[in-house]
């Protein structure tokens, strides 16, 4: 998909509502602004003002990742991101040279060319891009808003607004040329669709059974390096130490299947204990304790067909983890989002007559690379129930042997981690240079030691 061009927009109306205000809804509102006089972001929390957590997002305590199509893209809609990540504390990292990434039995390797990313947390990450939004003119934002039924008129197949309960409590509407759900999982709309006579999308729920538990630590200012160990059938216990903003680490662990996440200090460090690398347990000893231990579970990842629709309503469209919600341990929905709000962008210039459709088909090809990389992965476990995508298992068992070879093969970890940024599609894999890499005789490259955080 090519990238973001303001020269591309053409107007549509005097005015869109986007129905939630996380990264999704963000995202959408700016794409929205070039497009119409006003755009007004409905939002049920007190939005805060500075990098915390919102009380309806729970899932904030936890690491989140910032993978480059995703920052790229909000770099393009929204100039000075990424300075502004950095001016406020996040980090700007190298993947595999200042983390040490283990999967399949060992770190990969260095990558042949340096992928550098954003670290930081996952309400800092929200806060820079809600304040650039805030400073952009026609954009308004209503705070303590509950969302309660689309505005629709059958007669011209179109929703024309909203009805919410406003900031005192009292019922209200607002008309809109254009009305964006970014409500996320808990998304109304399918079964708004079936009760208004439209067909309501199919679903693929593929369940995983994870919880994740997570603590803040001190960080010395000069260790700027992190771990991330992947679960692993034998072994479905995962874990992460991430370097965010204010010198602390973010230390994550991750169990699936019937591996229930610990929930206080002791079973923590004890879980710590059992990982295959000693660091995390090692500065989870030794330095001080910012929180208390905060778990969240995430039973299924969801994928709704909107693209398979035959009828949709005009002046409406769907984005974000209301479309798809995908695994957290891959670090995909701010990167989503911010891509789904560019396919907004692509079709908005085409009218605002079908443009849920053609919106959902573009995302469809988001939403795909995503899914595959993150669902194909979680049917390493043979407890992962759901739709299996085509040959899930063969490719499983190739990305099994390429990850096995990246230990000791920087072109191979390289060509992984594009692929795991969003950057390059999953068949890039496939291309000769890779194959070979991956089905040659070994090549006799000493492996990787673990680095000293």
């Amino acid at each position: 998909m090519s990238r973001y061009d303001e020269a591309r927009a053409e107007p549509i109306g005097d005015r869109a509502v986007v129905v939630g205000g996380s990264m999704a809804g963000l995202c959408a509102a700016r794409g929205l602004r070039d497009a119409v006089e006003e755009v007004v972001i409905l939002e049920r929390d007190d939005l805060p003002h500075g990098p915390e957590s919102r009380g309806g997002a729970p899932q904030m305590s936890h690491p989140h990742a910032m993978l480059e199509a995703g920052r790229a893209t909000l770099e393009d809609l929204l100039p000075g991101f990424s300075d502004g990540v950095l001016a406020a504390g996040g980090l700007e990292l190298d993947m595999t040279r200042d983390i040490a990434w283990y999967d399949r039995g060992g770190i990969v390797a260095e990558a042949a060319t340096p992928l550098s990313a954003l670290y930081a947390s996952r309400p800092l990450f929200e806060h820079v891009v809600r304040e650039r939004v805030r400073d952009i003119p026609g954009i308004r934002f209503r705070e303590g808003c509950h969302f309660i039924d689309y505005q629709h008129d059958p007669a011209s197949n179109r929703v024309t607004g909203v009805r919410f309960r406003d900031e005192e409590g009292t019922e209200t509407a607002l008309d809109a040329t254009l009305t964006v759900d970014a409500t996320g999982r808990t998304s109304r709309t399918p079964a708004w669709l079936e009760r208004h006579g439209y067909p309501s999308p199919d679903v693929d729920r593929v369940t995983v059974d994870v919880t994740y538990s997570t603590v803040r630590i001190t960080r010395p200012p000069d260790a700027q390096r992190g771990v991330l160990i992947a679960p692993e059938p034998h072994r479905p216990r995962g874990a992460a130490m991430l370097p965010v903003e204010g010198d602390r680490w973010e230390v994550l662990l991750q169990g699936l299947h019937g591996e229930r996440a610990p929930i206080d200090r002791q079973s923590f460090l004890d879980w710590a204990d059992t990982l295959p690398l000693d660091d995390i347990a090692t500065q989870l000893r030794d330095q001080e304790w910012l929180s208390e231990v905060q778990r969240y579970p995430f039973p299924a990842s969801v994928r709704r067909h909107y693209d398979d629709l035959a009828r949709f309503p005009d002046g409406l469209v769907v984005t974000g983890d209301a479309v798809a919600s995908f695994n957290p341990v891959y670090g995909q929905g701010m990167s989503v989002a911010a891509l789904d709000a560019l396919a907004l962008h692509h079709e908005l210039p085409k009218g605002i007559d079908g443009l849920g459709p053609r919106m959902f088909e573009r995302v469809d090809d988001i939403v795909h690379e995503a899914w595959r990389t993150a669902v194909g992965n979680d049917f390493t476990f043979e407890q992962t129930t759901g739709p299996k995508p085509f040959a899930t298992d063969l490719l499983n068992r190739y990305a099994g042997r390429l990850v096995a070879r990246a230990h000791n093969d920087g072109m191979l970890t390289e060509a992984f981690l594009r692929v795991f940024r969003l950057e390059r599609p999953a068949r890039s894999l496939l291309y000769p240079r890779i194959l070979w890499r991956v089905l040659s005789p070994r090549l006799g490259i000493a492996r990787r030691e673990t680095p000293t955080l």
